[in-house]
């Protein structure tokens, strides 16, 4: 597939600051017109020192990438790796820090590209009228070990990837005195979850721990890494295009599909705030319609999410406590 972005619409001058002068790398960014290419773009082409733009299998996509930010006098690289894999991992570490001159990246967007074709969790296919009995539990079985796995291949890549991610570049942060700060691309599935994706909500669900585990086991050195997650809406990308006019799938969210660009501008606008600020956070973008002028389109606000764990006592176990000596 060749390279389609619009180039200067991730151009954002405003919002260099959060960016300029930083070693970056990206997971998930090999997909033509996906979220990920749109964070390389934005990055890239707003001040950052160098760009390493990772794949699995979207190889052909992103080296058309890695090609035009090099065009646009950008110092990017293309890394290629399985990140469920953690010899495949570890494999790119010193390619990494040699191409970032001998430091490890100070900005790490851990992004993935994976999303499920769709089921419904708990639901077993409809009978077909003159199937055998035999027919159908062979059909359903093979639907059933399809089905999970694209939810195990989702699992793995979010929360073992990013984890191991995590691990990899937050250790190079503490060895070399780097301070680093890494974004958790996750969904607001997470908070929100839509029929059929399950493995998808649960996976950005676990994302959201991350930040907070992190800092907990940084210890004494947890001020060299700040990190953030991000709760995403629908955004246009070519595993998406094709619900792009469902309301039944987007809708509860936004009047409207988000393009790259426009997550990417949103997202710039929230790197440029103070480390301090966004260290820990969670931040969910919200799509609204203009208010000033309905014809005007919409507006895109960050609202900061908290979890918070209501625990009460269980009136029962209470009155009737287990006690032992």
């Amino acid at each position: 597939m060749a390279y389609t972005a619009p180039t200067e619409s991730f151009r954002f001058d405003e919002f260099r600051a959060g960016v300029e002068g930083k070693r970056v790398l990206i997971t998930g960014a090999g997909k033509d017109g996906g979220i990920g290419q749109a964070f390389a773009l934005s990055t890239g082409l707003n001040g950052a020192e160098s760009v390493g733009v990772h794949f699995h299998r979207s190889y052909e996509d992103g080296f058309d990438l890695v090609d035009r930010l090099r065009n646009e006098g950008v110092r990017a690289f293309p890394v290629q790796a399985d990140v469920t894999n953690l010899r495949d991992l570890w494999a790119i570490r010193s390619y990494v820090i040699d191409q970032m001159g001998g430091l490890p990246p100070n900005l790490v967007i851990c992004n993935s590209g994976l999303t499920e074709s769709g089921y419904n969790l708990g639901r077993t296919l409809r009978q077909v009228e003159g199937e055998s009995t035999s027919l159908r539990r062979a059909r359903v079985r093979q639907h059933f070990i399809d089905n999970l796995d694209q939810s195990r291949l989702v699992l793995d890549t979010k929360v073992d990837g990013f984890l191991a991610s995590t691990h990899l570049w937050a250790g190079e942060a503490v060895y070399h005195d780097e301070p680093t700060q890494f974004v958790y691309v996750s969904s607001r599935q997470a908070v929100d979850p839509g029929p059929s994706v399950p493995g998808y909500a649960l996976s950005n669900w676990a994302v959201l721990q991350l930040p907070k585990v992190l800092k907990v086991n940084l210890g004494r050195s947890a001020d060299l890494v700040s990190c953030f997650t991000l709760l995403l809406p629908f955004v246009r990308t070519g595993m998406t295009n094709e619900y792009a006019d469902n309301e039944r799938v987007f809708g509860r969210w936004q009047s409207r599909m988000l393009e790259p660009c426009e997550m990417a501008e949103a997202f710039m606008a929230l790197l440029a705030r103070p480390a301090s600020e966004t260290d820990g956070a969670m931040y969910e973008l919200i799509v609204n319609a203009a208010e000033s002028d309905a014809a005007a389109g919409i507006e895109l606000i960050w609202n900061r999410l908290s979890v918070n764990l209501d625990e009460q006592p269980v009136d029962w176990s209470v009155e009737s406590p287990l006690r032992f000596d």
